[in-house]
């Protein structure tokens, strides 16, 4: 199997067809997998476990053509600025390049809503379209295509109608997860925005290798990577891999949502031996520089 795009979608996909004995080959545009907003360190670390679950990747790279020949399928690349031609042979190609907003031939125009290059509608503060009284949430407005982005706008839309506040929800606080074995997720900034943004700050980081819970069971591999603001210590962003990613990262989510800081998450009674103890402990080493156990 020849797959295009090795972002959230595509990894979670190609993951499990890997792991069904499909030889899968992942080919990606970008430089790096995971898509958009994934820490560069731990899009690193990701590639290396999925490639030791066999899954290859051709990265900074991009699909020129494909067709059917011989009952396979020739799919034909390069590199992503220009370079030497490659033909891919495969049984299955299977496209992952994203989603789009499903607005076109609705009619939107004939009632004045906009929507803007990428076919989203345009929605103010309240979610309100360009036509009064009509309202807009989830993958049709800008931000994330996440079922739980979705949930909370609904929500919160709905309330601002039936009370007349202002909604607020606070974007940066948005959770991501990709679905694989292990899982990766995160919230927040990545280290790489941070540094864009000149925002000085702190790293704390545990191995799940060094966690009980993880030891246990024997799936300790992945990290938590927490990144504190360097003067006032709050919560700018936490990254992971492990088996519960998807859950751990809810806690940090939270964290954040309230403004704690790594000592806050670091003082807080973690029950042992649990996953979100690795939480706990990397907040500990970006808030006092040493994590209890892990030197």
């Amino acid at each position: 199997m020849v797959l295009i795009g090795a972002g959230v979608i595509g990894l979670e996909l190609g993951s499990v067809w890997s792991r069904l004995g499909t030889d899968v080959t992942c080919v990606e545009f970008l430089s790096h997998v995971g898509g958009i907003g994934i820490d560069m360190e731990i899009s690193k670390a990701f590639q290396k476990i999925l490639t030791k679950q066999g899954l290859k990747f051709k990265l900074d790279t991009k699909v020129t053509g494909a067709e059917k020949a011989n009952g396979n399928i020739r799919v034909n690349v390069e590199g992503a600025k220009g370079g030497n031609n490659e033909t891919l042979d495969c049984d299955t190609l299977l496209v992952c390049i994203g989603r789009r907003p499903y607005t076109k031939d609705l009619g939107l125009e004939s009632i004045g809503i906009k929507v803007d290059q990428r076919g989203r509608i345009e929605v103010d503060k309240n979610f309100q379209t360009s036509c009064k009284g009509v309202y807009a949430i989830g993958d049709c407005i800008q931000g994330p295509m996440l079922a739980h982005k979705a949930e909370d706008e609904g929500i919160i839309c709905v309330e601002s109608i039936a009370t007349g506040h202002e909604p607020h929800i606070d974007y940066n606080c948005v959770p991501s997860v990709i679905y694989t074995y292990p899982e990766v997720s995160w919230v927040g900034k990545a280290e790489e925005q941070l540094k864009k943004e000149g925002i000085k700050y702190k790293i704390g980081r545990f191995p799940m290798s060094a966690n009980s819970r993880a030891k246990t069971i024997n799936e300790a591999e992945g990290f938590v990577k927490v990144l504190s603001d360097a003067k006032t210590d709050r919560i700018l962003g936490v990254h992971m891999i492990n088996s519960v990613a998807g859950e751990l990262i809810n806690e940090a989510t939270l964290a954040m949502e309230y403004g704690a800081s790594c000592e806050d998450v670091a003082r807080v009674c973690h029950a042992h031996p649990t996953w979100s103890e690795s939480l706990k402990e990397a907040s500990l080493q970006a808030s006092f520089g040493k994590a209890i156990n892990f030197t």
